[in-house]
């Protein structure tokens, strides 16, 4: 598993100095999908080309992209493929094709491939480690496992297999070379708690053992120092990583972390970075120091576990920037850390849930970070409000021990009042910055609106007048209109200033139940507040009784006249409203009283009307009397019930 060199990266410094931007552009912390991937597998970055190459089993391939995580590319095609391998000058890309028993060369440059090894039937190469024009590979399952080599130098590339000295390896063995230690290949067996960590001399061509260890198997990952001379393992155990001297594997150092470490990257400059299992969501990313004594900075990238069995972890070119893939639900997330050497720093302020305007209130908080800021760091407070949207400073406040501060404060103005507190940073800390939000309290505004629970004719315009009383400085009012039914929106019907006597009036053209709402914004001293008035709108209803011979004016009402042999027609008009219906009454007089012969409900048609032919054989000199009514809540309920005038007729022989 060959990840970076030191090699690369100073090509890339000779870069910089004609074309920096175009090989690393600048870019601050964050994150992106990497959607064409379910399962990354291993990570290299192509610092001649500013590109990254991500393996994935899973889907077959490899994605290509930029040093923040946008794809630019895909090399498809290629089976269960695992790890990635760089040649030294950065030009060729290696793949180990596990599914198809070959090896897959591809142009860094073009992407096209170039070259394919074949390993030999059911070989399933897996790990890969470039040097001195020399392709390592580790192959095979379990105990079947074997070292091989392509000779790349050769005119014809050459496949060797059965390599392995000194140790039968019981996984396929991982794989690490540097050309800054020219000849030596390492190799780790990770499959059994007895595997140990070989050192190989290979400047002959042919692998001669070295030095051999057992310390306790299970690697998860590795990566060489950047002089190739020791190795830091993620392992053995699940509470470090452990770095060897690979001329006699003897212990340099530990990087002590809590969870089961899963994969580590060194930068240029020896700083380790490393990321772990971290099931308790306490912090997924460790950079450890060059300097042993300092502790490390952790980040908690995400809050999945962290994904497993590959290598996810890598330095961007110029070892400035932390390049780490996480995993959620089957997505990889290409995260970049722009300032992975400082020590990530954590505030909380913890403002009161409510205060009163004009009083004191306290606030407190803390800003810690693994290595310690001293007493006398500054923060710098800002309180957002409403007399203050822009925000204004508060000035400075000092940390006291153990990174605590708290400052006191006397809010001019109610309502939502933050408090914000920021950390600058310094040259071994990032900034930081959050805040807490008070509720201040405000005065209650008087705020009316008139002619609640009144009811008004069709298309009557009726004049509403809202009035606020006092406040500090909002004196604008708005009232909306929101007319029953889905098919009419609430609308802003006036907005304004009130006058001098605290008043704002419209008149509104009523065709329907409206609810009417007066709302006051609020000001720094007094709340907002809304009020209601729901007035009541009748319909128009016109009733014709067609089919008589004559009119008369008897009986203290105008009758209409039929033959008993003429079926009068009813018709009725009303504004049309879907699913709208009126209802029908007929009466006649008993003598003393109107008595209700027939009523029903008929539905109008889209016009609005509707006609009812009225049958059978009445009696001679009986009176008579119809009308149509609207009943709110029959068909639809967008209007108040409205009772249309009696229409009187009787019948002739």
């Amino acid at each position: 598993m060959r990840k970076r060199s030191l090699a690369a990266a100073t090509t890339l410094a000779v870069l910089f100095s004609s074309a920096a931007l175009a090989v690393t552009p600048a870019y601050a912390d964050s994150v992106k999908p990497v959607t064409v991937l379910e399962d990354a597998t291993d990570m290299v970055v192509d610092a001649v080309h500013g590109r990254v190459f991500i393996s994935d089993r899973s889907t077959n391939q490899i994605a290509v992209t930029d040093p923040t995580g946008a794809v630019i590319g895909t090399l498809t095609g290629l089976p269960q493929v695992r790890d990635l391998t760089l040649s030294t000058e950065g030009g060729t890309l290696y793949a180990a094709v596990y599914g198809a028993d070959k090896i897959v060369a591809f142009d860094t440059a073009t992407l096209a491939q170039t070259a394919e090894y074949a390993t030999g039937d059911k070989t399933i190469p897996s790990r890969l480690a470039y040097t001195d024009g020399k392709l390592w590979f580790g192959y095979g399952d379990q105990w079947d496992s074997g070292l091989g080599v392509v000779d790349l130098t050769a005119q014809t590339p050459t496949v060797t297999l059965d390599l392995a000295v000194g140790h039968d390896f019981a996984t396929p063995p991982e794989l690490y070379a540097d050309p800054d230690n020219p000849g030596t290949l390492l190799a780790l067996d990770s499959g059994i708690s007895s595997g140990p960590i070989v050192v190989y001399d290979i400047s002959s061509g042919t692998p001669v053992l070295k030095v051999t260890a057992d310390k306790g198997g299970f690697y998860k990952d590795a990566a060489l120092t950047p002089d190739g001379q020791n190795v830091v393992v993620a392992g053995p155990g699940t509470r470090a990583l452990t770095e060897y001297r690979l001329s006699d594997l003897a212990e340099v150092r530990t990087y002590p972390v809590p969870s089961q470490p899963e994969t580590v990257s060194v930068a240029p400059d020896g700083t380790v970075a490393a990321t772990v299992l971290d099931t308790d969501d306490i912090g997924d990313t460790y950079v450890f120091s060059t300097d042993a004594s300092k502790p490390a900075s952790v980040r908690n990238l995400s809050h999945d576990w962290m994904p497993w069995g590959g290598h996810t972890t890598e330095w961007s070119a110029d070892g400035s920037k932390l390049l780490v893939i996480t995993d959620t639900y089957y997505t990889p997330q290409f995260r970049v850390v722009d300032e992975p050497r400082k020590y990530a720093t954590t505030l909380t302020v913890n403002a009161p849930a409510s205060a009163a305007r004009a009083k004191t209130l306290t606030v407190t908080g803390t800003l810690t970070a693994n290595l310690a800021l001293p007493a006398g760091t500054p923060v710098t407070v800002t309180r957002t409000d409403t007399e203050s949207p822009g925000g204004k400073s508060l000035g400075t406040k000092s940390l006291a021990a153990g990174g605590k501060f708290s400052f006191t404060d006397t809010p001019p103005a109610g309502g939502k009042v933050k408090y914000t507190v920021t950390y600058a940073g310094d040259a071994e800390h990032n900034g930081a910055s959050t805040g807490d939000t008070v509720d201040v309290s405000r005065a209650t505004p008087t705020l009316t609106l008139n002619n609640n629970g009144k009811v008004y004719s069709y298309g009557q315009d009726v004049k509403f007048t809202a009035h606020l009383g006092s406040t500090y400085k909002n004196r604008k009012v708005e009232i909306w209109a929101n007319p029953y039914g889905a098919d009419k929106p609430n609308k802003l019907v006036k907005t304004g200033t009130v006058n001098s006597a605290g008043n704002l009036s419209v008149v509104v053209d009523l065709k329907r139940k409206t609810e009417l709402t007066a709302k006051f914004a609020g000001d720094a001293r007094y709340a907002p507040k809304s009020v209601q008035s729901t007035v009541g709108a009748k319909v128009s209803i016109s009733t014709s009784v067609s089919g008589s011979y004559k009119t008369k004016y008897t009986w203290n009402h105008t009758y209409l006249f039929f033959r008993q042999s003429k079926d009068p027609l009813v018709t009725a008009k009303l504004p049309p409203y879907p699913n709208r219906k009126q209802k029908l009454q007929v009466q006649y007089w008993s003598g003393t009283s109107w008595i209700t012969t027939y009523g029903d409900y008929f539905k109008l048609d889209s016009a609005g009307k509707s006609a009812v032919q009225l049958t059978g054989t009445p009696p001679k000199g009986i009176r008579f009397r119809v009308r149509n009514s609207y009943i709110s809540g029959s068909g639809d309920s967008v209007n108040t019930t409205t009772y249309g005038s009696w229409k009187y007729f009787t019948f002739t022989s």
